[in-house]
């Protein structure tokens, strides 16, 4: 049998741009691709509109486009629209949007009546403004991926997660905690790589950011608790569980999330909880006073979203990054 061939490139050149959301993670990617970031103009007109122009031609390319739609949501989301439309009327070969946060993830069905499921409605946007395929990370609903009529990379940050709680517990001494039952495949992973049981926070949510703890599902007593979630934003649903993990008998409780949103209240609700530690990614740009509170980590996932990428102009296999 003959040997499988390399994988080739399917384009003459490939270029990486950045929106305004996150440049320096989109820095970080190319400096793993050693590729120049494209040149792009992005300015605002006197009333807010977003103005923006291509500099450099991409006629025949493979553009990757890296923005995170974060706060301020829309305005990112405008942006993103705006940059996928220029480089299809470009005569870009292909258009990948690399979204490494997806906002409006959470309202992903319709759950009480008369409300749009704006997941789809973004999915239906990306499409129509030129993006030929997606590359994300940590959806908050998986699902979401079956929103697109075209090719959906959903990588997961847990490689990059785990490997920081990686050999800091003896075995037995930890155990893995889903904030609730919506995130019990996503914990289950990082037990299973972790080798530690699985406990679920039974959560009933009353009101949008709003979440009250019932009771917990496992025996936590004695263990050091990991809790694994795919954001975090009021801190709400963190502080909540870290107090009934405790009160039910755990050591300490640390915690991770691929996306910190950090709104509101959410700096101070950490600062002020038992929480010994929170470790997140780059995906979102981490909050300016973060690092004074003095809990929270940041971990770039710049080398897993470059390996995405040269492997998405390659033509190559990217599921040897999946979870």
């Amino acid at each position: 049998m003959s040997a499988p061939k390399p994988a080739r490139a399917l384009f003459t050149d490939f270029k990486v741009f950045s929106g305004t959301a996150n440049p320096g993670l989109t820095q970080a990617i190319c400096d793993h691709l050693e590729c120049p970031v494209g040149v792009a103009m992005i300015q605002k007109f006197a009333d807010g509109e977003t103005h923006l122009q291509i500099q450099e031609n991409v006629r025949g390319a493979d553009v990757f486009v890296v923005q995170p739609t974060c706060s301020p949501v829309d305005t990112h989301l405008i942006e993103l629209l705006l940059m996928l439309d220029a480089f299809k009327r470009a005569s870009a070969e292909r258009i990948t949007a690399v979204i490494p946060y997806y906002g409006y993830a959470r309202q992903d069905r319709k759950d009480r009546p008369r409300m749009p499921i704006s997941a789809k409605l973004v999915a239906s946007l990306l499409e129509r403004a030129g993006a030929n395929r997606v590359l994300a990370v940590d959806l908050h609903a998986a699902q979401i991926q079956g929103f697109f009529d075209i090719p959906v990379d959903h990588l997961f940050a847990a490689p990059v997660l785990v490997e920081h709680f990686e050999n800091r517990f003896q075995r037995g001494e930890l155990i893995v905690v889903s904030p609730d039952a919506g995130g019990v495949e996503r914990a289950r992973s990082f037990a299973k790589r972790l080798h530690a049981p699985l406990a679920i926070i039974d959560k009933r949510r009353t009101d949008a950011n709003v979440a009250e703890v019932m009771n917990i599902i496992g025996d936590v007593r004695g263990k050091h608790c990991l809790m694994v979630d795919d954001l975090v934003d009021t801190a709400g649903t963190l502080v909540k569980g870290v107090e009934a993990l405790l009160e039910a008998g755990a050591k300490s409780v640390a915690a991770c999330a691929s996306h910190a949103v950090l709104s509101g209240p959410a700096l101070e609700r950490i600062k002020e909880s038992p929480l010994t530690e929170l470790v997140v990614t780059d995906s979102i740009p981490c909050h300016p006073e973060a690092a004074k509170i003095g809990k929270i980590r940041v971990m770039s996932i710049a080398s897993l979203l470059a390996r995405g990428i040269r492997s998405i102009h390659e033509g190559g296999s990217i599921s040897t990054l999946f979870m």
